[in-house]
């Protein structure tokens, strides 16, 4: 019995592709799998600081004072100083948490696979990306609850009179009179706030025009009022609160990372430690990564909110 020309096309079911056996296989594209870079993680951006530790935890202490206590006293010739004992800050400790994931592969799915040694590499990226992904959001919830400055706006970012400049150098100017030190560099807004900066008419009437970096054409504004923007998603805001954050990236605090030497790591992006196995037993490979660490706000003073856009 003569058969049907053409063939029907493939068909696909779940995970499950059927093809005539008369046709050629269909082009199979596979997706570019995004790294940490490109899921907007910005933790590492606004605690810009690396310490090491041992013993399973980090003492720090938080906001040291400056200046000393007693004032200074117009001394007479011969006359003694007067003392004073230089105050401290507020002892704290943090404990390190090991994050980690493991995955399994066997000979098959590596050798049977379309696209084989990229299988590895995609599945040990994936988990990279999760324990990064875990970190910054521990990370950014520790700024949220320990950074508790507000500034309110003056309007809506989204009304129709927005002082967006204005809500920006007020916030730094409140970091700032604390006078300990402060100096603000970096502002972290949600994307759609980002968008109200971007298109705000004050602010575009106050750029350069004749130039090719407006944000009319790049679509970025890497800077306002000296700060660096770092646009992230709603998730990964403190908290979860769409509202701007200012810090001064190299006072506020960093991360403390505990080594232990452990043998077979490799690190990988983000200080997360990466390691396989080969499984004889059960002729397939185990893979998995961690990261020990904390977050440490030393200076919570360094960090503001503004509320109210």
């Amino acid at each position: 019995m003569p058969g049907t020309y053409p063939a029907g096309p493939p068909t696909l079911s779940g995970d499950l592709l059927t093809i005539n056996k008369n046709l050629q296989n269909p082009a199979y594209i596979r997706r570019r799998l995004r790294t940490f870079a490109n899921l907007r993680f910005v933790s590492d951006q606004i605690l810009t600081q690396r310490f090491r530790t041992v013993g399973g935890a980090i003492l720090y202490e938080v906001s040291e004072p400056i200046l000393t206590t007693r004032p200074v006293e117009s001394v007479p010739p011969g006359g003694e100083y007067p003392l004073d004992v230089p105050p401290t800050g507020a002892a704290a400790l943090a404990a390190v948490q090991k994050w980690g994931q493991a995955i399994k592969m066997t000979d098959e799915e590596v050798a049977r696979n379309r696209y084989a040694g990229d299988a590895v590499d995609r599945n040990l990226l994936k988990v990279v990306n999760s324990i990064i992904k875990q970190v910054d959001g521990v990370a950014l919830s520790a700024i949220g609850s320990t950074v508790t400055a507000t500034q309110a706006a003056a309007a809506s970012w989204s009304g129709g009179s927005p002082k967006i400049l204005q809500d920006v150098e007020l916030a730094i100017a409140k970091v700032e009179d604390l006078n300990m030190g402060y100096v603000p560099d970096t502002i972290l807004v949600s994307s759609t706030k980002y968008a109200y900066l971007a298109s705000d008419p004050v602010i575009a009437a106050l750029r350069r025009r004749e130039t090719t970096d407006n944000p009319v054409y790049s679509g970025d504004i890497e800077t306002i009022a000296g700060l660096v923007v770092l646009k992230a998603p709603l998730s990964s805001l403190p908290g979860g609160i769409d509202s701007p954050w200012i810090f001064d990236s190299k006072q506020i605090g960093g991360m403390a990372d505990e080594e232990d030497n452990a043998p077979g790591y490799t690190v990988a992006e983000m200080a997360v430690q990466v390691q396989t196995k080969r499984m004889d037993e059960n002729d397939g490979w185990k893979m998995w990564g961690r990261r020990k660490t904390v977050p440490v706000v030393q200076e919570p003073g360094a960090g503001i909110q503004i509320t109210g856009t």
